[in-house]
């Protein structure tokens, strides 16, 4: 497969393939001209990539576990990024209810509701501010 091709399956621009390639994730299967080809296991290593991207690991956690000899994973990591999951599940969760209750309180102001105010307590003690990017 060539490179637009990778790009086109795995939905990746090409720079960020040859990103990757660059940061020793995966490997190019050789050349024609400038055109890098790739052997198609490479779309199931992106898909290992692109599931440790959306769970919040770098890009250096992730090629410690692709390793040449395989796919070796940090159990204890991966633990870690599990309990940080189940919390932001669970914020937003709370989050959820807080917003399906004010679509639904038969409260005039829903400000002045006492479960909207639960709610929005709770969902408040498991939210953190986000950082600004000022």
């Amino acid at each position: 497969m060539d490179i637009a091709d990778v790009a086109k399956a795995s939905g990746l621009k090409p720079s960020t393939l040859r990103y990757y390639e660059q940061k020793g994730l995966i490997h190019s299967a050789g050349r024609h001209g400038l055109r890098r080809y790739y052997d198609a296991a490479v779309l199931e290593k992106l898909a290992l990539i692109n599931l440790g991207r959306y769970v919040g690991l770098s890009l250096d956690e992730i090629g410690q576990m692709l390793l040449p000899k395989g796919v070796d994973i940090d159990r204890a990591l991966l633990r870690q990024k599990t309990a940080e999951l189940d919390k932001q599940i669970a914020s937003m969760q709370a989050i959820r209810d807080s917003l399906h209750h004010a679509a639904h309180c038969p409260a005039p102001n829903h400000l002045a509701c006492p479960t909207f105010q639960r709610l929005m307590k709770l969902a408040g003690k498991r939210l953190k501010p986000q950082k600004s990017k000022l």
